[in-house]
């Protein structure tokens, strides 16, 4: 049945029992009338058609009830006109007509939905919760936060929570959409949904099922089935206009010729099922699309409803949020100040061994740091940390405070002298100072950097014709600058509370409707009040995910602009399904007002007009380009040489350190000869498969004249200090060569 909205939770059984009612009268009228029987043919046709009838008025007085005119009222005056004019076959066509267009309308829901299943299948039935030594198996909504979980080998984690077993191996590709098991340990962060790959492991729950990861997730796409977007109801506005057009159309046709099957050809053509399944099917069907990259192509992406798919589709303006969105939130050491007399080595040694005592992210990082080093980090003792400030403690009989510059200076312990300046200038992030017996004696310059996806989101933004890309931040300015201006965004706000994110928001949406990407708590606010809240659902907060009305599932940046893309495709497959059908349908309503199509040629038309704007609707499901930027080959090898750039880091620091104290002994000749070393084996066969694999498979897609010749060119004057380098280690080796090598190269 044509019905004004799709019933998202429809019975297809039913409709296909009706379908099959309809299909074995009119067969049985055909044989029969082919026999010679009219008679029993005219009955079989009235029976195929009058269940239909009383479905369709069912559904008529229902709309009637909840105050709204039910267009399937074509369809039934069609159907009773037929049938009072001695037109009994073609009131089995039409009744065909009406039965066919909702069993397609249930398989296309089915279709578009195909990824809810998915995920409703895999959602976990009950748990084993231990107690005093014993394993019962209990309900989901049994679960409370604290309680000790069993997880045996293939079930699904059934709630939120932390490993407390050695290790675990799970299958997150229904969360993140990575197809490799991952390998946690204890300790680690559990989400519900992940599948246990390896053996039986115990965990503590952080929440009960109904709060946890995948519960949300379930939510998020169940509510997508359920809201009536502009467009949908832009479609119900044109379908009472097309009532009253078709009403005139037949009554003139009828006036003019004084032959009432004329007007009954105008009614069977006019029935509007292409207005009113072409958008709702589209939209669901684009809200599926984008659903299935995150379930079966592992893309990640939930759509909260036709509402956000339409209003996304009209997004003009992208806003990001820095921290856990354009960078990944986990700062890492970008450079040493340290004093000479303590030397930046040590300097990291001991931070790093008091680090150990917090879990503070730039403590985090500095213990990572000196463990790539291979520095045997002590136990710290007596150690105190204040929230939001910094460490105290004892490492090697020695003194040490760790924390912020206010925190040091609050103790009489600020940075003096120009030591720390170049530090200050060029810190692009947050600095952690160190202070050895009540003295600051080094700085920890950190930095979070961009997302590795960050680069190719924004220009597929931009590919897609958005018109404006701005950060707006709660950090500072100095930490902020460097980001937006590698990523040329239009403008950058830094130091905004949610309430100044708020302001920048409303300022913007007066330029077009405007989607905001966020991942925080302090995120929500801005996503809620956004035209478009996108959040970063796979590591941001719930709250951030129930605020947005898109959902990244996977870690990935560059899922918003396909996003973008899936909607705005799906737009236009809608209001082309509906101008191509109500086209043909006004094409057949004026040839049956001339005369040209009889009741039951105009039938069989109009279901095929309904057949073809349905299933161009469909074609919403399937793959587009959806603004994805071309990505280079696993060949080319650009996730293997961003692993070695952390190496390579290292490695300038090395160089830069080697070079500022550089003095005549074995010691200093060693160092150098393994600076050297490092460049041989290290740099140069990393510019080597840059330049082998990576630059000719990029050259290609950025297209041009030598896109690359400045890389190029700055890899042979790399080289170039590299032979350098390697001729004076020869003469630096001489007795108290390096002292000449080094007064020959000092500036003057």
């Amino acid at each position: 049945m044509c019905t004004e909205t799709p019933n998202w939770d429809p019975c297809v059984n039913s409709a296909r029992l009706l379908l099959a009612w309809v299909l074995a009268g009119l067969v049985a009228g055909i044989v029969l009338h082919l026999s010679g029987n009219t008679a029993y043919a005219t009955i079989a046709w009235a029976a195929a058609s009058l269940p239909v009838a009383l479905h369709v008025a069912l559904g008529v007085i229902r709309s009637l009830r909840g105050g709204r005119l039910g267009v399937d009222v074509i369809a039934l005056f069609s159907i009773l006109g037929a049938l009072a004019l001695d037109e009994a076959a073609t009131a089995a066509v039409i009744a065909l007509m009406v039965a066919g267009g909702e069993a397609l309308e249930s398989w296309a829901e089915g279709r578009a939905q195909g990824a809810l299943t998915d995920l409703l299948a895999r959602a976990p039935r009950g748990a084993a919760r231990i107690s005093n030594g014993e394993i019962s198996d209990i309900t989901l909504d049994a679960i409370t936060p604290g309680d000790l979980l069993l997880v045996r080998p293939g079930e699904t984690v059934p709630a939120d929570g932390t490993l407390e077993d050695a290790g675990a191996t799970l299958d997150e590709s229904m969360l993140t959409g990575e197809p490799l098991p991952v390998s946690l340990q204890q300790g680690a962060r559990l989400r519900s949904g992940a599948v246990n790959a390896g053996g039986a492991f115990r965990m503590q729950a952080s929440a009960g099922a109904a709060t946890s990861t995948y519960a949300a997730i379930i939510r998020l796409t169940q509510a997508a089935a359920q809201a009536r977007a502009p467009l949908v109801r832009l479609a119900d506005r044109w379908a009472i206009a097309f009532i009253i057009l078709t009403c005139c159309v037949a009554g003139v046709a009828w006036l003019i010729c004084g032959d009432p099957r004329r007007a009954l050809a105008v009614l069977v053509v006019a029935t509007p099922c292409p207005l009113i399944l072409a958008a709702p099917i589209a939209l669901v069907a684009g809200i599926g699309r984008a659903a299935r990259r995150g379930i079966v192509a592992r893309r990640g992406i939930v759509l909260k409803g036709g509402a956000a798919l339409e209003r996304l589709a009209r997004i003009r303006t992208v806003i990001f949020d820095k921290t856990g969105t354009l960078t990944p939130g986990r700062p890492r050491r970008a450079g040493i100040e340290a004093d000479a007399a303590l030397g930046r080595d040590a300097a990291l040694r001991l931070a790093a061994a008091l680090a150990q005592a917090s879990t503070h992210p730039v403590s985090v990082a500095l213990v990572a740091a000196a463990r790539a080093r291979g520095f045997d980090l002590p136990v710290p003792e007596s150690v105190e940390e204040t929230p939001g400030g910094g460490l105290s403690g004892l490492v090697d009989g020695k003194a040490l405070t760790l924390g912020s510059e206010g925190f040091l200076i609050g103790r009489n312990m600020g940075p003096e002298g120009g030591l720390f300046a170049a530090a200050l200038v060029s810190a692009a992030g947050s600095v952690g100072w160190l202070a050895v017996e009540g003295r600051a004696a080094a700085a920890f310059i950190m930095a979070d950097g961009l997302r590795e996806e960050a680069p190719r989101a924004v220009r597929a933004l931009r590919q897609l014709g958005v018109a404006r890309i701005l950060m707006v931040t709660g950090d500072r300015a100095a930490a902020a600058t460097p980001i937006a201006a590698a990523l040329r965004l239009d403008a950058m706000l830094a130091d905004r509370d949610p309430e100044g994110k708020l302001v920048a928001l409303e300022a913007e949406a007066a330029n077009g409707p405007v989607a905001m990407v966020g991942d925080g708590v302090n995120d929500a606010p801005v996503l809620a009040a956004a035209d478009v809240g996108i959040a970063m659902g796979a590591h941001g907060t719930a709250a951030a995910a129930e605020a947005g009305d898109v959902v990244l599932l996977a870690d990935r940046l560059d899922r918003a602009p396909e996003a973008i893309a899936i909607a705005r495709r799906a737009r236009r497959i809608a209001l082309q399904a509906i101008l191509l059908g109500m086209g043909l349908s006004l094409l057949a309503m004026v040839a049956a007002a001339f005369g040209w199509l009889s009741p039951l040629a105009g039938a069989l038309l109009q279901e095929a007009i309904d057949v073809a704007a349905i299933l161009y609707a469909l074609r919403a499901l399937l793959p587009g380009k959806d603004g994805a930027v071309a990505q280079l080959s696993g060949e080319a090898g650009l996730s293997e040489r961003v692993a070695e750039h952390a190496g390579l880091r290292d490695l300038a620091e090395a160089l830069r350190g080697a070079g500022e104290s550089l003095h005549d002994g074995p010691a200093q000749l060693a160092e150098l000869r393994a600076l050297e070393r490092r460049l041989r084996d290290e740099l140069l066969p990393h510019q080597a498969a840059e330049e082998s694999a990576l630059y000719p498979e990029a050259a290609a897609r950025l297209g041009g004249q030598d896109p690359l010749g400045v890389l190029l060119r700055m890899h042979t004057e790399i080289e170039g200090l590299a032979d350098r380098f390697s001729a004076l280690l020869p003469l630096a080796e001489a007795p108290g060569g390096l002292t000449e090598v080094a007064a020959a190269h000092s500036p003057r």
